[in-house]
């Protein structure tokens, strides 16, 4: 093993060191504690480390006495102390251990081992050390200057010294530190410390004062030591302390061997008596000037400056929250205050606030706040008393104008959309002159019929300095001009509602309020009056609308003109004008197309004519709407033809202004139907759909034949003309909408549908009832239903052509199937040729590897070709 010397800036790979043990001695005085810190340097495993401490009284050979493992490793002669825990190890750490003795006697002193078992393959560093303990007899004498300890009673200001006697006779050259403290309650305050090594320390917040020189600490004589304060605070108040501790140097490093404290003195700091005076309850008139006076009462009679603060508030409590401070006289009597208040010192106990020209906003509670400030050291002041008076409540009276409030409505609606019109007028007014201002606001309440309370809603007010806010429930619509409010005179303010609605029916009022200039050019308002309520109400009627249609000529042939006339009569309508559509009908039976209706023609209240889903391009003009009288109209059809056949109605809709060139619909009303039936025994048209190969496969051509077949009466070919069109559904069922895949009219024109996919269609007629269309390089997407639409075109004996009446043929569903072959042929061609390249490929790297990277050389025995007798010969 290698001892170390316990120096802490020495590092080893593993070693016991004592931190802190200046020079390896500690010194310690009869009865203290004695504490030695061991612990093991650079040691980072995760358990603890185990220590033995022994003890020798020459250093030569030690004596086993604690163990923090081993149990019975103490000698017998400390086996009672440890019980009676006079000596215990504390561990501190994994790798640290601390050795306390209590109540330290001459006995201890020796030499002080700490060691730990060393479990290492190989030893580096030392696992054991030792320190040197010295015990030194008592010979502190602390106390203070008298028995028992006095107590102060002082007021704020007044000087106050004490003192605290200490002394020592050790034979070693000791030195003393000196410490005051104050206790207050579980707080203990350093005031002022002078160090072993002579240096004053001012404790915390006693910086200032040490410095300008209100607190001191001197010497007197030999062994005495006074506190000094020149001006006592508050804060000094508290039980005094003196704290000595004495300190020894051992080869330049000082240590504390033995700290003593002893109760000095209790101060009391009697409290400056502070009272204040002022009026309870003062009332002035508006326009007036309010005095005030604030009275002081104290007992001190020394050189103390107040300070005086003036504050004002609406509520009537003592806090200074929400407070507005008027005036201020600080402690070298200058002012603080505004044009309007004046703060002014009668004689040295009575001081009073001036407040000229009081108006209504000066009602309120008036605080009167006083300090006291005492002079200090080096020209300081320091604050001795501080005192809030009661709030004096101050009432400006003032003669408040008086008007009253009419209103009443200038114009009542008599239907929904009508204009409503409210004036809201103050009459009979007195004392408003200038100073006040008059404003409106107006409110909405809702009729019920039952007896529940209604809350009143806001529609608009107008502050004092007419800026105007709108409520929730008319913001939008004042936005948007419907609801107008305005001022018309001096006494006369208006609400306008541009088109009144059902929602606004119920009761509306207004109240009109004054409000009063103050001094800061400000208005706070001073008065309400509410107006009566004026009732806004109609009887709502539904709307009765009745249109009779009427054909004048109710038998013609095809080619003649169809007239028909729509009678108008409406009820309960404000002043309506009429917009009418034309609308048409298949007939009961016709099976060609069900349930569609058909929008020809309209005319709209302005009478704008537009024409809807007319779609015969050579009939544009075939088809006139007009209005013969503001009730009336007529609807004309020239050169009918047979598929103008079906139900013919009017659809009347009335209109109601609502200012300006708005419109609001407020009926709507289908007339009863005209028919058109052509009694004809002309030829009847089929349509049907053929193929040869419902089943395709993919990329094979698709033909279908649309192929129409006629009835009755034998035609000329050059008589008859088709519009054909082809649709598919590409699903299983009819589930989805048709695709229009191309289309052929009666001139020969084909149009061609946009699709998604590659395939192409074609469309041409094989002969005069059979058109041919083909699927080109069919695909999966081709397969569903498919089914043609043919409109007959017959030529009249006039020469005019008429069209007929549109027929479909039944679907035919065609399957598209997948050539399987084709399908795997080059996935197939491309799997083997990338298997063949593979395989080639890994072939190369193995012939590769075995012929470069693997290859040995083998060194054989030359053999000596020597001409050899055979002995098998001789």
């Amino acid at each position: 093993m290698r001892i170390l010397p316990s120096v802490p800036e020495q590092k080893h790979p593993l070693g016991i060191t004592f931190i802190p043990v200046p020079a390896g001695t500690l010194v310690r005085v009869v009865g203290t504690e004695l504490v030695i810190p061991c612990n093991v340097s650079d040691y980072d495993g995760p358990s603890e480390q185990n220590f033995d401490w022994s003890f020798s009284s020459s250093g030569s050979s030690f004596v086993e006495l604690a163990s923090t493992w081993e149990v019975g490793f103490p000698a017998q002669q400390y086996r009672e102390r440890l019980q009676r825990g006079d000596i215990l190890l504390r561990r501190t750490a994994n790798d640290a251990v601390e050795l306390h003795i209590k109540n330290v006697q001459p006995s201890d002193q020796g030499h002080y081992k700490c060691s730990t078992p060393s479990t290492d393959a190989t030893v580096q560093g030392n696992y054991e050390d030792t320190v040197q303990v010295k015990v030194l007899a008592d010979a502190l004498v602390v106390g203070p200057s008298s028995r028992p300890p006095p107590g102060l009673s002082l007021r704020e200001g007044e000087p106050f010294e004490l003192r605290c006697i200490a002394s020592t006779t050790s034979p070693l050259h000791t030195h003393l530190a000196l410490r005051w403290e104050l206790h207050r309650g579980p707080v203990h305050r350093s005031i002022l410390a002078l160090s072993h090594e002579g240096r004053f320390h001012p404790g915390p917040g006693y910086e200032q004062r040490y410095h300008s020189g209100d607190v001191r600490l001197d010497t007197v004589g030999s062994d005495a030591y006074r506190l000094s304060v020149a001006r006592a605070l508050s804060a000094d108040q508290g039980s005094y302390r003196c704290v000595v501790s004495e300190w020894i140097t051992e080869q330049g490093s000082w240590q504390e061997i033995q700290e003593k404290a002893v109760e000095v003195a209790t101060v009391v700091i009697q409290p400056t008596a502070l009272q204040l005076a002022v009026p309870r309850t003062v009332s002035v008139t508006e326009g007036k000037d309010l005095d005030l006076s604030c009275n002081i009462t104290t007992d001190r009679v020394d050189d103390v400056r107040p300070e005086v603060t003036w504050y004002f508030k609406k509520t009537p409590d003592t806090s200074l929250l929400a407070s507005h401070m008027l005036a201020r006289l600080d402690r070298d009597s200058l002012v603080h205050s505004s044009p309007h208040v004046a703060l002014s010192h009668v004689d040295t106990r009575s001081y009073h606030l001036l407040v000229r020209d009081v108006s209504k906003e000066n009602s309120g509670y008036y605080l009167c706040l006083v300090a006291l400030w005492a002079p200090g050291h080096n020209r300081s002041w320091h604050k001795v008393a501080e005192a809030m008076s009661a709030p004096s409540g101050v009432s400006v009276t003032w003669l408040e104008p008086e008007y009253q409030v009419y209103l009443n409505a200038s114009k009542v609606p008599g239907f929904s959309d009508d204009p409503t019109e409210l004036q809201c007028r103050v009459i009979d007014t007195k004392r408003v002159d200038a100073g006040v201002r008059l404003t409106v606001s107006w409110y909405y309440r809702m009729n019920r019929r039952n007896d529940d309370v209604v809350a009143s809603e806001l529609l608009a007010v107008m502050d004092g300095d007419w800026t105007l806010r709108y409520g929730e429930r008319s913001k939008q619509r004042a936005q948007d001009g419907e609801f107008i409010f305005s001022k018309e005179h001096t006494d006369t303010f208006s609400f306008r509602i541009q088109r009144t609605t059902e929602e606004d029916r119920g009761s509306y009022y207004c109240v009109v309020s004054a409000w009063t200039r103050q001094r800061n050019s400000s208005w706070v308002k001073s008065k309400d009056v509410f107006s009566k309520p004026v009732n806004i109400f109609w009887a709502s009627e539904d709307s009765v609308l009745v249109v009779k249609a009427r054909q004048p000529k109710p038998f013609f042939a095809a080619g003649n003109t169809f007239e028909m006339t729509c009678k108008v009569s409406s009820k309960n309508i404000k002043s309506p004008r009429y917009s009418v559509l034309i609308t048409a009908e298949k007939p009961v039976g016709d099976l060609s197309s069900p349930n569609e209706t058909k929008y020809i023609i309209s005319l709209d209240q302005d009478s704008v004519v537009k024409l809807e889903n007319w779609t015969d391009a050579s009939r544009v003009d075939g088809v006139v709407l007009e209005k013969v009288q503001e009730d009336e109209f007529r609807y004309r059809m020239y050169q009918t033809q047979v598929s103008d056949a079906g139900l013919y109605r009017c659809m009347v809709t009335a209109w109601s202004p609502i200012g300006g060139s708005l419109w609001r619909e407020a009926a709507t009303s289908l007339s009863n139907p005209i028919e058109i039936d052509f009694q004809t025994s002309g030829p009847i048209f089929n349509a049907s759909v053929h193929s040869d190969t419902l089943s395709v496969t993919r990329g094979d051509l698709i033909k279908l034949f649309c192929i129409v077949t006629v009835d009755g009466a034998v035609l000329d070919p050059d008589d008859m003309a088709f519009d054909v069109s082809w649709f598919a559904v590409h699903s299983f069922g009819l589930d989805k909408a048709p695709i229009l895949l191309s289309s052929l009219d009666r001139k020969g024109v084909v149009t061609t549908g946009q699709r998604d996919w590659k395939s192409t269609v074609s469309l041409e007629r094989v002969s005069v009832l059979e058109f041919l269309l083909q699927v080109h390089g069919s695909e999966d997407q081709d397969f569903g239903n498919y089914y043609c639409s043919v409109t007959p075109w017959v030529r009249s004996p006039t020469g005019s052509w008429q069209r007929e009446a549109e027929i479909h043929s039944r679907p035919i569903f065609i399957t598209v199937k997948m050539d399987v072959l084709n399908a795997f042929k080059y996935p197939l061609l491309i799997g083997v040729g990338l298997s063949t390249v593979i395989g080639l490929l890994s072939c190369l790297i193995g012939y590769c590897s075995s012929h470069w990277c693997c290859k040995k050389e083998v060194r054989e025995t030359r053999r000596e070709r020597r001409r050899l007798m055979s002995m098998e010969m001789d």
